[in-house]
């Protein structure tokens, strides 16, 4: 620990930020990548990697993760020991609208990421996967050794594929790799689209509340923190496995109707909700099972939901998302 060179993808991005600033803290030495991709306003990620870029432990490529070459050759010029992989085209709206891109982002660049890591004489690799991948199983909670064959989403589809690219990928050449299931991730720098984020926002503002169902929907949020401390020790734990799938979630799912509620807590104001039809890709619920995280990670998530809501509140109220509007 605090000896590595780390290469983290999607480093301009919400988790990936985050985790770059974690590894800084620890003494790591960081290279960053990420393309700006245009899905949200780069202004808002620029923003995001100003603590990083403030180290003299951090540096950046801006680079696209299908381009293998090009990571080759900055992961071999920084002498990465290790890849935490977070880039992805994030959603699953969006990615049924673009399944296309969907498929070469996720499940391309991921085999890049992969191949470049073990071409460049990395150690190790974790890469995100997401609770996506459980689909409407009816089985609760989701554990790591449940049947996830049935995906109800393109975003979801690519995350399963690259779990099974990342275990080919250790068959074939050794590089120990985690897949890590991140369970609906929330806090400051949450991306714009998401609910919490759109949620206070709206209340914020006065503005209708777009529920989608009639508010049984539930998901199993977690916070930024826990998930950070939950890659780091995946790194730190991977090797000893070869190839495991971890999942990060709060083992506490909430109702969309009680999220909804707590927002307006949060912000002191009353919601007004406009209900509209389930879409196409949402699962009904979502809700980790802890179990092998716990025993094998030592990962036990401490952030209630609402202290968590009021966190992100904060940093929104403080102006640090001023520029993510445009």
């Amino acid at each position: 620990m605090g000896t590595d060179r780390i290469v983290v993808t999607g480093a301009a991005g919400f988790i990936g930020s985050h985790v770059c600033e974690a590894l800084i803290a620890r003494g790591d030495h960081v290279l960053g990548i990420d393309n700006f991709d245009a899905y949200y306003p780069r202004a808002r990620k620029e923003r995001n990697l100003a603590s990083a870029r403030s180290s003299s432990c951090f540096s950046f490529e801006e680079l696209c993760i299908t381009d293998e070459s090009a990571l080759v050759s900055a992961m071999s010029s920084f002498g990465a020991t290790g890849v935490i992989h977070l880039a992805a085209k994030a959603g699953v709206r969006p990615s049924i609208a673009d399944p296309v891109g969907y498929a070469d982002t996720n499940v391309v660049g991921t085999q890049c990421v992969l191949s470049a890591a073990s071409r460049s004489g990395c150690a190790r690799a974790v890469c995100a996967s997401s609770s996506s991948v459980y689909g409407n199983n009816t089985k609760t909670p989701f554990a790591e050794t449940d049947p996830v064959e049935q995906p109800i989403s393109p975003y979801a589809a690519t995350k399963r594929a690259c779990e099974l690219i990342a275990h080919t990928h250790h068959h074939l050449t050794g590089l120990p790799v985690a897949m890590l299931r991140f369970f609906t991730v929330f806090g400051p720098r949450q991306r714009p689209d998401l609910a919490i984020s759109l949620f206070l926002d709206k209340v914020s503002a006065g503005q209708p509340i777009r529920m989608f169902g009639d508010g049984s929907m539930s998901r199993d949020f977690t916070y930024i923190s826990d998930i950070v401390a939950g890659v780091l020790a995946a790194y730190e734990h991977v090797a000893s496995h070869g190839y495991r799938v971890w999942n990060l979630g709060s083992d506490r799912p909430v109702r969309l109707d009680k999220l909804i509620s707590m927002v307006g807590e949060v912000v002191g104001g009353e919601p007004v909700i406009e209900r509209a039809p389930m879409q196409p890709g949402d699962v009904d619920q979502t809700w980790s099972d802890l179990t092998r995280s716990e025993s094998e990670l030592g990962y036990r998530p401490t952030t209630e939901i609402k202290e968590g809501i009021a966190r992100q509140w904060a940093w929104m109220q403080s102006g640090l998302s001023s520029c993510d509007h445009g």
